[in-house]
């Protein structure tokens, strides 16, 4: 007979079964372990534990000896490989070197120089400071020391075998090798994970690679199998910008130095400087973004998101940008022992760090390219093509831009020469066109010109005349002029409420007498300009209605109008708006409020940010404990999904700060109403709205991308143009 507490207990053995005693476990799971006393572990055990949180490969090997290397003030660093790190990892600098009698100490566990007390740790301003690299190293792998310091009484060096403990001497001059040998030999299930030779060697370059760019003073040189793979030579330039410059071209390329814009920027308590990829270079992945903070290379999720958002509207789709970027702070306002491999930190204040970075981007990301260096790139261009004079190209007295012709049926102006109206301002070599504040000309029509022009007891501007501004240049954009207005037809009567864009009535240029007067109290005093002064050059044609052609010194200027106006308009609004920064943008409150359930992380942060949620235009209250009620969205997004958008916002509010926020909400709302407010492609243009789009691009930040991050112009230099048709072969 079977004893009940033989049998096993079950739930639903009956209606009056109430089970005394749990189910029995699984049969396919394991039995549990008996239980075992509580004691210390060995300490080889503890230091093959703590490699298992330094070492991951080869490479960290080598990103803990160059670190000690630096500390140790190296001028010159040769790592040599064998079978990519696995056999043979060698280390040799020309640093201080190691007294003889603190050998034996430097394989210890927890056994630095670096620091001495709390005090210093919480300012930890080394590259290694913990003391345990070497020890975990030595636990896994077979170390020798070989150490000479300078000044040494001793007429040779010392070496220290790291299984034997035995201490020798050997040549060398100042300075220490370490060799690591047979990496993995004392836990072979570890090497298992190891990949090939040739994947674990470029790991190990990119940790030299990542030395090399933070210290441009210091030469490093990798050899592997016996064969030189990479040197970096030591750069003695007195600028530390200029030395980053020679280093990042050294070690990344020509061509990224090229399309990068240097940057430095200083806060309080705070630098960052470097320098920051141009949009057209961005990249589809993320592998050449470097950020240093007090020379150590860093993963940090504060600085790739303030990087990021530099380029939110000037990078397209899910492009990765490129940068190079150095950060100098406090170190005791950063915590650098918050990772075994020290590749994470913690900021005291993160959003500190996120602002500096943030804006040290954009301020170098602001100037367009078409200013910098318009005159030496044209320079240089020319001066090149000098030797070509015989084969068909005109003598350097014959390569100066044309001015402007006559050009019968298209209403184009006399030479600026003829030009009674001409602005001395136009003539010299800045970028010239009317200020931002004065864009409402782009969306004045003719009719609309010669009123305010009459209204303030001005002549009118004529097809033959040309109107007042450079070269005629006096913008007359219509977004509503059909696509079959002729350039030099008279344009109809325009609507006064069509003056400005759909945008906003509010969003109007100072009065267009006062720029007229000030036009004409500057008029016939200056000499005739010279295109080549412009950047963007002179307008000749448009393409199929769509691309504006313009010639400069360089050679071809090619413009996506639409682009380019549209970022025009983009500027202008977002320079309102930060004028008024108190501003909200207008709500569209809900007939039916929506409802929606909401983790009590959400429910917080909507209480917290009430006031950034209302100039957001959104009005999110507590409808219940774990609901939130949506009550009014912004009235340029009533037809989207409200609740995605509150949920975005407040994830994005609850990470970053509320000003950020609000600010990048802003901005894509503004980017909309920009989008519609340009002008719009298969719109015919007269010359001078060319010209006039052209000198406000030359004036507008960022003129260089559209709001989506597309290009609004490209340069074809003449010498890619005589290639193309094979002149001077």
């Amino acid at each position: 007979m079977t004893k009940a507490a033989d049998r096993p207990a079950t739930y639903n053995s009956g209606v009056n079964s109430s089970p005394s005693v749990h189910p029995l476990p699984d049969p396919g799971l394991p039995a549990p372990a008996p239980r075992r006393p509580i004691r210390e572990l060995p300490d080889e055990l503890i230091s093959q534990i703590a490699a298992g949180e330094v070492v991951e490969r080869p490479a960290s090997v080598v990103r803990e000896l160059v670190d000690n290397a630096l500390d140790a003030g190296a001028h010159q660093i040769t790592l040599r490989l064998l079978a990519g790190g696995v056999r043979l990892i060698s280390v040799e600098d020309d640093g201080g070197g190691i007294p003889r009698e603190e050998l034996p100490a430097a394989l210890k566990r927890h056994a630095t120089s670096k620091i001495s007390n709390l005090a210093e740790l919480e300012s930890v301003h080394t590259m290694g400071f913990r003391g345990e690299a070497l020890a975990a190293i030595h636990s896994i792998a077979d170390v020798s020391l070989l150490s000479r310091e300078v000044g040494s009484e001793d007429g040779h060096a010392w070496m220290l075998h790291g299984r034997t403990g035995e201490l020798a001497p050997a040549a060398r001059t100042h300075g220490t090798t370490v060799e690591v040998r047979e990496l993995f030999y004392a836990t072979p299930a570890r090497r298992k994970f190891l990949k090939t030779d040739a994947t674990e060697l470029a790991h190990c370059l990119e940790a030299v690679r990542r030395h090399a760019l933070a210290r441009p003073e210091v030469g490093f040189a990798v050899w592997h199998e016996g064969k030189l793979v990479e040197q970096w030579r030591a750069c003695h330039q007195g600028e530390p910008q200029a030395a980053l410059a020679q280093r990042l071209g050294d070690v990344l390329g020509q061509d990224f130095l090229a399309q990068s814009l240097a940057l430095d920027w200083q806060g309080q308590g705070i630098r960052v400087w470097g320098r920051t990829g141009l949009p057209d270079a961005a990249r589809a992945r993320a592998d050449r973004q470097f950020a240093y903070v007090n020379g150590r290379f860093v993963r940090d999720k504060v600085i790739s998101h303030a990087a990021r958002s530099a380029y939110e509207d000037v990078l397209h789709g899910q492009r990765q940008p490129s940068y190079a970027l150095f950060i100098e702070i406090d170190p005791t306002r950063v915590d650098v022992n918050v990772h075994p491999t020290k590749i994470e930190v913690r900021f005291r204040d993160g959003r500190e760090v996120h602002q500096a970075v943030r804006h040290a981007i954009e301020n170098a990301l602001a100037t367009p390219r078409s200013a910098a260096g318009a005159t030496a790139a044209g320079q240089a261009d020319l001066a090149a093509h000098e030797p070509a004079a015989g084969l068909g190209r005109p003598a350097e007295a014959d390569i100066q831009p044309a001015m402007p012709r006559v050009q019968l049926g298209l209403g184009i102006q006399q030479p600026p020469a003829a030009n009674p109206n001409w602005n001395p301002a136009w003539s010299r070599p800045e970028p010239v066109g009317h200020k931002v504040e004065d864009l409402s000309l782009l969306w004045q029509s003719g009719r609309a010109l010669e009123s305010a022009a009459a209204a303030a007891g001005e002549p009118a501007a004529t097809a033959a005349d040309g109107p007042a501004g450079p070269a005629g240049m006096a913008t007359a954009f219509d977004p509503d002029q059909t696509p079959d207005q002729r350039p030099g037809q008279p344009l109809p009567a325009a609507d006064p409420h069509d003056a400005t864009p759909s945008t906003d009535q509010s969003l109007t240029a100072p009065p267009l007498q006062a720029t007229n007067a000030a036009l004409a109290s500057n008029a016939g005093t200056a000499e005739p300009p010279d295109s080549g002064h412009w950047p963007l050059g002179r307008a000749i044609a448009q393409l199929h209605g769509i691309y504006i052609l313009a010639e400069n010194a360089q050679g071809l200027v090619l413009v996506d109008m639409h682009a380019a106006h549209e970022r025009i308009v983009y500027e202008r609004l977002k320079q309102q708006f930060e004028a008024s920064p108190d501003a909200g943008l207008q709500s569209q409150p809900l007939l039916i409020p929506t409802t929606f359930a909401a983790t009590p992380h959400e429910i917080a942060t909507a209480e917290t940010y009430a006031d950034q949620l209302q100039q957001l235009g959104l009005e999110i209250s507590l409808f219940s404990p774990q609901t939130l009620a949506l009550r009014a969205v912004p009235a340029a997004l009533a037809q989207g999904d409200g609740v995605e958008l509150a949920r975005s916002v407040l994830e994005e509010l609850s990470q970053q700060e509320a000003s950020t926020v609000v600010q990048r909400a802003r901005n894509e709302l503004l980017a909309t109403m920009a989008c519609h407010g340009a002008v719009r492609a298969s719109r015919r243009l007269t010359l001078e709205e060319m010209n006039g789009l052209l000198r406000q691009m030359e004036a507008t930040e960022r003129s260089d991308q559209c709001n989506h991050g597309r290009p609004t112009w490209r340069q074809l230099k003449l010498s890619e143009l005589d290639a193309l048709f094979l002149r001077g072969r």
